[in-house]
């Protein structure tokens, strides 16, 4: 069962941080050089156990873009730029998932393939195959996650792939878009900050 924000939330607590150095992103398919500070990321998307609205650690969904904005400060964070997003799932070389080049397997990220079609996300860090080299769990798969970077349409830019999204969607430049409105049952919040 996902847990939907309904009610107003506690402050984050407990989050692990960890580092991704700085360095140069080429961001997208087009490839184009973007600088990225030395950040530190969220180890998992937030969990309802994180924000106070439940015991699990299911990730925290139903929350707007303002939500998660909020969420993200709470934390002691904000949320990361689609370009910072994408340097801490591929990094310097670019992997096109973020655990590197192999294709994705159930293993590794809740996704829809391979005989599963998942109806809800699962709680956070169940998957430590899809782990990036620096210690990130869950960037690809159960949940996407808002970025502060507007996508056309006046919509902001959400990425990794959902338990209903077909492994494409967990590739590292693949991006989607939500109205800042929406509060879906597969939409998270994964804040970020600079040391």
């Amino acid at each position: 069962m996902t847990t939907m924000h309904t009610e107003p939330l506690a402050r984050p607590r407990t989050v692990r941080w960890v580092h991704v150095p700085a360095g140069t992103c080429l961001y997208g398919d087009a490839r184009k050089p973007r600088p990225v500070p030395d950040l530190l990321v969220a180890e998992t998307p937030l969990t309802a156990a994180q924000c106070g609205v439940g015991e699990t650690d299911l990730p925290i969904t139903g929350v707007s873009y303002g939500d998660a904005v909020g969420l993200a400060a709470e934390a002691g964070g904000r949320l990361p730029t689609s370009v910072e997003w994408e340097w801490i799932a591929a990094g310097p070389s670019r992997r096109l998932y973020p655990w590197g080049e192999e294709p994705w397997t159930p293993d590794r990220a809740l996704l829809t393939g391979a005989g599963q079609s998942p109806r809800a996300a699962e709680p956070v860090g169940r998957y430590p195959s899809g782990v990036t080299p620096q210690g990130v769990l869950d960037l690809a798969g159960n949940v996407w996650e808002w970025t502060a970077s507007t996508a056309m349409g006046l919509g902001k830019i959400i990425r990794g792939g959902s338990y209903a999204s077909p492994p494409l969607y967990a590739h590292t430049t693949f991006l989607n878009a939500a109205p800042v409105e929406r509060r879906s049952p597969g939409i998270s919040v994964r804040p970020v900050r600079t040391p």
